[in-house]
């Protein structure tokens, strides 16, 4: 069994909606077999500013699919939620990004893991220690919650979730 992160993201439309459709199609694709999900966090746009706040969360998933079988269901239930792509890092009704795959070091023309910006943003970096505190970049051995990022304003608890 592998264990993925991923994070979610959305700034359009019912955005909470948007997220739970997520979570649950996540639940739902087969190879998947669990899906624990962080609270949700609400920050300003990051690249193209001029657009609507986010609703942002990570999901811990326990799955059979390979790293490019998950990056194709998430492009997947991106579509089926409507994400156009039309300007990077514009406004998306849903917004699927692969974080860590096990401790792989991944990198291909489609696909690169752990992200590569992920350390860069405090949206990313605290729901993800919010599901695993102790998690390590697979490349640095360094723990994320020590990474200068997580410092940041900006990034406000919106919601508490269940987790599971």
């Amino acid at each position: 069994m592998n264990t993925a992160y991923l994070s979610i993201g959305t700034n359009m439309g019912d955005r909470e909606d948007y997220l739970t459709q997520a979570v649950h199609a996540l639940r739902t694709t087969a190879g998947i077999e669990s899906v624990e999900t962080s609270s949700i966090y609400e920050t300003a746009p990051v690249g193209v500013t001029d657009q609507a706040d986010f609703l942002n969360m990570v999901v811990r998933l326990s799955t059979t699919l390979t790293p490019f079988e998950l990056l194709a269901s998430c492009q997947w239930i991106e579509s089926e939620l409507g994400r156009v792509r039309t300007i990077r890092w514009g406004p998306r009704t849903a917004d699927l990004d692969i974080l860590l795959y096990n401790n792989d070091n991944i990198e291909s023309e489609t696909l690169s893991v752990p992200h590569p910006r992920m350390k860069e943003r405090a949206f990313v970096l605290i729901p993800l220690t919010e599901l695993a505190p102790t998690c390590v970049d697979p490349i640095t051995g360094r723990q994320f919650q020590e990474e200068l990022a997580m410092q940041e304003a900006g990034v406000v608890l919106w919601k508490t979730t269940e987790g599971n």
